[in-house]
């Protein structure tokens, strides 16, 4: 689309596969956002795993479970290489790298998470005390600072970053819910690529600037997957009490 020379893009697409054409490549990095199942861009994981691409290195603070999330994507073996801080929620995860068919880099969680903004802000490389006398600094940068040790940690940045937003508008801003926020915004700024899945699609002007999360300049593609299924990680019930009054 063109006016008065300027070129601007068509960023929303018609399906996940429309939103994930020429993007894919084998070997490439993807980021994918979530905690948890909370706030996975389940669709676009469907379809990368439908494309058949190969020797992924994924950025996810967890794999999903098994066949759900992520766990589809260790089902076909199409992940290489897990960048994580938490996997005990997937006995297929440890299997396989049990096994050596699962290559995993452990982060304490906070690490991981400045690791990805740092990476969206173009900073690459910081020092932090999380992890210093533990084999998280095996083999990494230690210096002192006012007497302190602290360990070097390099910023991520990937190929493609895939989030889940619960609103966006044509222009590419995203606004997140509640705790499915988690990892989506950072990684939103953090590769060449971002795709944003959003379960309500609305014209621009529509979203109040104060509101937006992610601004659109960061989101290069939108698809809408409107009411998307909510997954339950861990379902905890108790007996229901039974009032006086409704005894007999």
């Amino acid at each position: 689309m063109q006016n008065n020379g300027r070129v601007f893009l068509k960023k929303v697409r018609s399906n996940v596969s429309d939103a994930l054409d020429s993007v894919l490549f084998d070997g490439m990095t993807i980021m994918a956002g979530g905690f948890g199942l909370c706030g996975i861009p389940e669709a676009l994981i469907y379809a990368i795993r439908d494309s058949g691409v190969k020797d992924l290195t994924v950025i996810s603070n967890n794999a999903g479970v098994d066949g759900i999330g992520l766990g589809v994507l260790l089902e076909t073996k199409q992940i290489r290489k897990m960048i994580s801080s938490y996997v005990g929620e997937n006995k297929l995860f440890a299997q396989q790298y049990l096994s050596g068919e699962l290559e995993l880099e452990f982060n304490p969680q906070g690490t991981l998470a400045e690791r990805i903004r740092a990476g969206g802000a173009g900073i690459p490389a910081f020092f932090t005390k999380t992890g210093v006398g533990t084999i998280i600094a095996d083999g990494k940068d230690v210096r002192e600072f006012d007497g302190e040790s602290y360990v070097m940690e390099r910023g991520l940045f990937a190929d493609l970053s895939i989030v889940h937003a619960f609103k966006g508008d044509t222009e590419g801003n995203l606004v997140y819910r509640k705790t499915a926020r988690n990892f989506n915004p950072i990684m939103a700024t953090a590769a060449k690529v971002t795709i944003a899945e959003v379960e309500n699609l609305v014209d621009a002007g529509k979203i109040d600037g104060d509101h937006v999360h992610t601004p659109g300049i960061f989101v290069k593609r939108i698809v809408h997957v409107p009411n998307p299924v909510k997954h339950i990680e861990q379902r905890t019930t108790r007996p229901r009490l039974v009032a006086a009054s409704e005894v007999n």
